[in-house]
């Protein structure tokens, strides 16, 4: 397995397949750089060279029992891309992944990232504060702290419903999709799918999105019951420099899942443009 040891001794997991532009996938909680295979495929059949690594804590990387907030995050992130020497690299994130795309492309991406791309993500700030006070109560985040300590292997089950938007009516349930959600969850630690919660949920991106001087894509679905899409993807794209929005009616979280045909369109168009 390609891994590299970055400077607290952490072992960061990634697939580095084919050649060409890079472009470099950010998973989203609790996942892992399987998440991203029907992107994988798609980009690699095309030309690009795709890197998809495992967040530290999540799927094959080692199980910290520190640094999961978004800074370790992103640091990871940068000496992972100093060691494989990523130029002109397109950062692509999905859900706590685009927060931690866009907070990398702020702090450690001068002159290696040409464009970066955020979907369901969750930029700019998920939790309710007194200066978001649209966001989503706290006590929402407690309970995900609650299932995911207390009775993760069925909290997880319960929570692909909800990701892939399979709660609504009519929906198509693939149960290979929600398997392997679980599959791909349950193979990280427990601590650091806990910790990783305050990340995703209270870091505030705003002053990245307002930094960042590239082109970004915002892709969103309209049906997001995870990231709502009125707090996270509309707001975003009106902090951005060069920001252009897509959302679609009737989409879900998992969207890059269960939508790969249009996501994946829309990104090569984006990549192309």
């Amino acid at each position: 397995m390609s891994k590299i040891t970055v400077k607290d001794g952490t072992e960061i997991y990634y697939k580095d397949w084919g050649t060409g532009q890079p472009l470099v996938f950010h998973h989203g909680w609790p996942l892992s750089g399987d998440d991203w295979d029907a992107q994988l495929m798609f980009f690699v059949a095309r030309g690009f060279r795709v890197i998809a690594h495992d967040r530290r804590g999540h799927g094959r990387s080692s199980q910290t029992s520190e640094g999961h907030n978004m800074d370790t995050y992103v640091a990871d992130v940068a000496e992972l891309t100093a060691f494989l020497d990523l130029k002109n690299a397109i950062h692509i994130g999905h859900s706590t992944g685009g927060g931690e795309v866009i907070h990398y492309v702020a702090k450690h991406g001068q002159g290696r990232v040409a464009k970066a791309v955020l979907i369901s993500a969750v930029t700019p700030l998920m939790v309710q504060t007194e200066n978001n006070p649209d966001g989503i109560p706290i006590a929402v985040f407690d309970e995900i702290r609650e299932g995911t300590a207390t009775h993760r292997p069925q909290y997880f089950q319960d929570f692909t419903l909800p990701f892939y938007g399979y709660n609504r009516e009519g929906a198509n349930v693939s149960q290979g999709i929600r398997d392997n959600w679980w599959r791909q969850a349950m193979m990280g630690s427990i601590k650091a799918h806990y910790d990783g919660i305050k990340a995703f949920s209270e870091t505030d991106f705003t002053e990245d999105l307002k930094s960042v001087d590239l082109p970004v894509l915002v892709l969103h679905g309209e049906d997001d019951q995870i990231v709502p899409f009125p707090i996270s993807g509309a707001k975003a794209v009106k902090l951005l420099k060069h920001g252009k929005l897509i959302s679609y009616p009737g989409f879900p979280h998992g969207m890059p899942a269960t939508e790969a045909a249009t996501i994946n369109a829309d990104l090569l168009a984006f990549i192309n443009s």
